[in-house]
């Protein structure tokens, strides 16, 4: 018997549903990275029993989409998704049927649309296989059916492009270039899920240029119009970076970006601080006061950027903004041995603005050298100050 996802729970889960009498097999994205010689993170199976059928099969179950026909099935404390064999959902109503073959068509592409049993015998209706050694993203069948069903996959096509490295087949690709307008009223919250996937992917700058050729990007509300220097900036590390790259390739601001793709409140942020960080960038080199307060990882994004849109020959990594922060005598307020409260103690006067502004001051000091991060000597320091303004 072949393990190829390491997995003994979605064996155990096949095995439970033929033994109710449905069949039960490995599908999609799952199988595809199978062949492709990679670990399968989402363990996905399809079956013939309806959803009320599967919840009487096991014992632990989650209604994550039975809408969609889909139940979330705990075996060994691992999550296998169960999916009904359906065609699709017509005004709202799932369309189940008993078919492992109509289930696959209407899959988005071949690459997708594989299926394996327990056993590790593959379900490969539409050449599927064929197309993962061309290195081909082909629609299922029709493209323009696919598309209709749901537009995504238009930019779906391009994100397994850039994931994978692999080409649009010219049918698919045509009939993306008719249709991108399509894209326009979809929600853009699944938008965004396909470009945090692309923004990762083994060839980003594909993902980009393919966007620009299948008039795609003109269906989303925001999109640099050139991407000079990118092959210097890539690949991105991790989501943020992408978006952050997109935002100072395109001089959007911050708020823009965010608001355009509903970016999470954590992602608004780390643009706003990359924003500031490079208009300070362009006025000069970052200073210790940049260093101290911005995380290594702003200042690398933007100072990699800075390097990609002068030309500049200069090796950069985040690892050089960390030492710098390391050697720094505290990494925030937080450090300091004193508080405010050791400030009213020492200066015998009413709390008051003075006391955060002495802090502020104290936090200058100890950060540029004036003043070692010791009590007695920040005490010392502080009350000759103070004395000398009153």
């Amino acid at each position: 018997m072949m393990h190829f996802l390491a997995s003994k729970a979605g064996v155990k889960v096949i095995n439970q549903l033929e033994q109710a009498g449905y069949e039960a097999v490995f599908v999609g994205g799952a199988v595809r990275d199978h062949l492709l010689g990679k670990r399968a993170t989402d363990i996905d199976i399809a079956t013939s029993a309806e959803p009320s059928e599967v919840k009487e099969v096991f014992a632990t179950t989650i209604d994550i989409g039975i809408e969609h026909g889909t139940i979330l099935v705990l075996v060994d404390e691992e999550p296998i998704e169960v999916t009904t064999y359906r065609t699709g959902e017509i005004r709202a109503q799932l369309n189940t049927v008993k078919s492992l073959r109509e289930d696959l068509r209407r899959r988005d592409f071949t690459i997708n649309a594989l299926a394996m049993t327990k056993e590790g015998q593959f379900v490969d209706f539409f050449d599927g296989r064929e197309d993962l050694k061309k290195r081909l993203i082909r629609a299922v069948e029709s493209p323009k059916e696919r598309f209709e069903e749901d537009a995504l996959r238009m930019l779906r096509a391009v994100r397994f492009a850039s994931v994978l490295d692999f080409t649009i087949e010219k049918e698919t690709f045509e009939t993306m270039k008719k249709y991108a307008y399509e894209l326009q009223p979809v929600a853009i919250e699944r938008i965004k899920v396909e470009m945090d996937k692309m923004f990762l992917g083994n060839n980003p700058l594909k993902g980009f240029k393919l966007l620009v050729e299948s008039g795609l990007n003109q269906a989303l509300p925001l999109f640099p119009s050139e991407f000079c220097q990118l092959e210097d900036l890539l690949p991105f590390e991790f989501t943020k970076e992408g978006w952050t790259i997109f935002m100072l390739l395109g001089r959007f601001t911050a708020s823009e970006v965010g608001n355009a793709y509903k970016l999470s409140n954590d992602e608004k942020r780390f643009l706003s601080h990359v924003e500031k960080a490079y208009t300070i960038r362009l006025k000069k080199i970052f200073t210790i006061d940049d260093i101290y307060f911005y995380d290594a990882m702003i200042l690398y994004i933007v100072e990699k950027f800075y390097i990609a849109m002068n030309n500049l020959k200069k090796d950069v990594s985040i690892e050089t903004f960390e030492r710098e922060k390391e050697k720094l005598p505290i990494q925030s307020l937080k450090d300091l041995k004193v508080s405010g409260q050791d400030l009213l103690k020492w200066a015998n006067v009413r709390g008051g603005r003075w006391v955060g502004e002495w802090m502020q001051k104290i936090e200058y000091a100890v950060l540029h050298g004036h003043c070692k991060n010791e009590i007695a000597i920040i005490k010392e320091w502080f009350i000759n100050d103070f004395d000398s303004e009153r």
